[in-house]
């Protein structure tokens, strides 16, 4: 495939076109499923805790085994799965809503299973992409994919609001039911064959042994296991936010559905805008410095969030803050991405991603049992203020390491699975101009 032709690759579009449905339903879920809670069934800032808090449980447990079945299985088959279970779980919660019937237990089991579904189909989808194109457009697929994606959020937000408003939030649900069956048929047409021939040799071991050697190879790689680290950090300062973040909205600063909807959806423009400039600001910048500017950034945003009341006036700052915040979560979140593709084995990617999925997603239980903890203790806005303070923990780990002055994105090299250290740091000081490790 020549550079040129990312765009006519089949395969890569009939993914990005089933990726980008789910998104955009996802994001119906996110407008929706808060209004439903809080708005609908009174839910406490405890209760809105708890019920993030169990849908972020599955993918710390199950990460490690997804990416291992992953490696050893088409990637495609798993998506669908996961696609078609959290179809069938999110209708259950329209049709008990029509019934009358809904609970908030109905919608903690169902935050279960999707993210148990979403696990599997995730650790799936994003090993599938080195499969898909050539080493030389991963980083530009990585931003296109990165920009379609917050645009269909973006989409996702506002039709989650309009169906909200329109048809109650119960029945909006129907529209993320939707995009999970549209991915899943997407996923279906994709004609690139799952797993390549080293990835299925893993086979022959052990899931245990095969779960084992995904963790050594995320360690033995300090660029690997210093993107894992941040992305684990901020995943934390993240959760503690996003689980407030409804409630202060909605309650405290007397956001209508609509409004919260839209502000929902200006700021992930930003992240549709983070993701598109990303490979510029690499090349100029280098993918090190752009990476701490933009880690560097979102602590400050979180001001004008703390210092808000209600009024026309403040919600536009709050999605003017949230756009600066997204666009640099999406430059970021872009090039870690593509550099930890880039130095991975293809038969180790769908194990390297589940290593990040499962250090993240197990940062996620914690940051909404302490955003539970500290606004039942101390209130909604004091919890936002420790949620600001610990988004500057993952701009430290990053400026503690050698990659800050990462000037390059690696070469085409690739470190075995089982070398030491010093060789992967070896090859990494090579990729940097005046760099130590």
């Amino acid at each position: 495939m020549t550079a040129g032709s990312l765009w006519r690759h089949r395969d890569f579009r009939r993914y990005l076109a089933g990726q980008s449905a789910s998104i955009a339903g996802s994001a119906i879920t996110s407008t929706a499923l808060p209004v439903l809670a809080v708005l609908r069934l009174d839910a406490t800032a405890g209760q809105v805790a708890w019920l993030a808090f169990l849908g972020q449980l599955p993918p710390a447990l199950l990460a490690l085994h997804a990416g291992a079945l992953a490696d050893r299985y088409p990637e495609r088959r798993q998506m669908m799965a996961g696609d078609l279970v959290s179809a069938a779980a999110l209708a259950t919660v329209s049709l008990a809503g029509a019934l009358g019937s809904l609970t908030l237990a109905h919608l903690m089991v169902v935050a279960v299973v999707r993210g148990a579904a979403g696990v599997l189909h995730d650790a799936a989808a994003i090993s599938l992409l080195p499969r898909l194109v050539d080493r030389s457009l991963i980083q530009r697929g990585n931003s296109r994919t990165g920009t379609l994606f917050a645009v269909a959020a973006t989409a996702g937000n506002n039709l989650g609001a309009a169906l909200t408003a329109l048809l109650g939030p119960a029945r909006a649900l129907l529209g993320d039911v939707a995009s999970y069956l549209l991915s899943a048929w997407c996923t279906s047409r994709i004609r690139t064959c799952g797993s390549s021939g080293p990835a299925r040799a893993v086979r022959r071991n052990g899931m245990r042994a095969e779960i084992a050697e995904g963790l050594r190879y995320v360690r033995a790689d300090h660029r690997l296991s210093v993107l894992t680290a941040v992305n684990a950090t901020t995943s934390l300062a993240l959760a503690l936010l996003n689980t407030l973040w409804a409630v202060y909205l909605l309650r405290e600063l007397e956001m209508g559905p609509s409004v919260f909807g839209v502000v929902l959806g200006v700021g992930t423009l930003g992240a549709a805008l983070g993701a598109w400039v990303a490979p510029v600001l690499v090349r100029r910048y280098g993918p090190g410095p752009m990476m701490l500017g933009a880690l560097a950034l979102p602590p400050l945003t979180q001001v004008p969030l703390l210092l808000a009341s209600p009024g026309p006036a403040w919600q536009a700052v709050i999605g003017a803050a949230l756009f600066l915040q997204l666009a640099c979560a999406g430059a970021a979140g872009t090039t870690q991405r593509s550099i930890r593709q880039l130095v991975t084995e293809s038969g180790m990617q769908a194990r390297m991603q589940a290593v990040s999925i499962c250090l993240t997603s197990g940062a996620r239980p914690l940051g909404t049992l302490l955003a539970g903890g500290l606004a039942t203790w101390a209130g909604v806005r004091p919890a936002l203020a420790v949620g600001a303070c610990l988004l500057v923990v993952p701009f430290l780990v990053l400026a503690r390491s050698p990659l800050r002055r990462l000037r390059h994105m690696p070469g085409a090299d690739r470190q075995p699975a089982a070398a030491p250290i010093a060789a992967a740091q070896g090859r990494w000081k090579g990729s940097m101009e005046g760099g130590t490790a």
